[in-house]
């Protein structure tokens, strides 16, 4: 019996994403560029220490589809160290394509240039790639392009919206289904990669970098035993969306190498380790060293010195190397004395890379309905009312009127 093949998949690399980032003087690149970059070399050494059959690529290598030179020239490093190594299929994702039809996607250079042990999936079908543990069938679903489908069916006059997408979705479905009964004229481990929206997925924060509207997959259709292993990216979210079945194969996102924003603070990043055999697929997700990302949240509220709170919560995390917000609840009294200079240096102190917020939300208190113009009460009134948006206790009010009263007396 033959060894099992040794697949890696991973997805949404989105190399370009710069927000909160500084130049790297090292390279000339954001910092956090560096960290996307980083992550793929983390995934090149762990696909090399493991004897890689091959890699699959779910698509998104770019956050841009004009992606500049010097970032084409960063990805193309990493896939030729990938390709030294086995077959790399490179899936075509929404951001891979170009923005007018007859224009290549960003990563069409590849299959130009004939790039050795390089394969561009641009189109739906089915392939058998070569590996040094045996042959394997992959099949292709690149992101699926609203316009190019509207050209292989019926769409009738007057149509929603919502009846195009259903349309278009069954029209996808079908594709699908065809690749499912021709791969399983084939004897051999067989591997399905798309990109696209899958019902029942969990999206993460990637919503703010999608570029379109999505046709969305049904589930049943990718979970068909004429697959072994479902390898998908779009989501930027790992998941698997057949967790315990044994009678469907594992259809899974690998979910993206690092993180974009907040959104994505407590994801987990990385890629897919698979040991494929015709029938059988065990996986495991491969954890990266990502950036961390670390929210703060303090209440000030009727603290003394506000300042040396937000700096006692400061010190109780772990910030070295995080991208960190703070987030500062404070009343007026406690804003006015919050020293926001030294909350930037405690962080940095503390090892933080990049201060991405200090975010102060002042609670201010609900203006009085007195009923008629303020200018129409007495200063008690207004005192009164002043005191009772501070919800000092009726007790306290009487006296503190008392005590005004006189002080209003002695002025008139």
């Amino acid at each position: 019996m033959s060894d099992p093949i040794r697949l890696l998949h991973f997805a949404d690399v989105h190399i370009g994403m710069e927000n909160y980032g500084r130049t790297d003087p090292a390279t000339g690149l954001s910092s956090r560029v560096v960290d996307f970059l980083r992550r793929m070399d983390e995934m090149v050494e762990y696909a090399r220490d493991h004897d890689a059959d091959l890699v699959i690529f779910a698509g998104d290598a770019f956050k841009s589809r004009n992606p500049t030179p010097t970032f084409q020239r960063e990805f193309a490093w990493r896939i030729q160290d990938l390709a030294a190594l086995c077959p790399v299929l490179l899936l075509v994702g929404n951001h891979d394509l170009p923005t007018i039809e007859k224009r290549a996607s960003s990563i069409e250079i590849y299959d130009t240039l004939a790039v050795p042990n390089t394969i561009l999936g641009r189109e739906y079908e089915n392939r058998v790639v070569d590996t040094k543990r045996g042959p394997v069938l992959v099949g292709t679903a690149p992101y699926p392009v609203r316009n190019h489908l509207l050209r292989d069916v019926d769409v009738p006059h007057r149509s929603t919206i919502a009846e195009i997408d259903a349309i278009l979705e069954r029209h996808l479905d079908r594709v699908l289904q065809e690749l499912a009964d021709q791969a399983g004229e084939y004897d051999m481990p067989r591997v399905l990669t798309g990109h696209f929206s899958v019902s029942g997925a969990v999206w993460g924060s990637e919503r703010s970098v999608m570029l379109g509207r999505d046709v969305t997959v049904m589930l049943s259709t990718l979970a068909d035993p004429a697959w072994d292993y479902v390898a998908l990216g779009h989501i930027h979210n790992h998941q698997c969306l057949t967790p315990g079945r044994a009678d469907v194969p594992p259809v899974i996102y690998s979910g993206s190498l690092e993180r974009i924003d907040f959104g994505e603070e407590n994801d987990r990043k990385g890629f897919v380790w698979v040991e494929l055999e015709r029938g059988r697929a065990r996986w495991d997700f491969i954890e990266v060293n990502c950036r961390p990302f670390v929210t703060l949240r303090v209440d000030v509220r009727r603290a003394g010195d506000p300042t040396q709170v937000v700096l006692e919560q400061i010190r109780r995390h772990d910030l070295r190397d995080a991208i960190v917000r703070v987030i500062i609840t404070a009343d007026p009294e406690a804003d006015l004395l919050l020293n926001e200079r030294a909350i930037f240096y405690a962080l940095k102190d503390e090892g933080a890379n990049h201060v991405a917020a200090i975010q102060r939300d002042v609670e201010r208190p609900a203006r009085l309905r007195l009923g008629t113009s303020p200018e129409g009460l007495m200063p008690d009134q207004l005192l009164e009312n002043y005191l009772k948006t501070k919800d000092v206790s009726p007790a306290r009010i009487a006296l503190l009127l008392d005590h005004a009263r006189q002080i209003f007396d002695m002025e008139s």
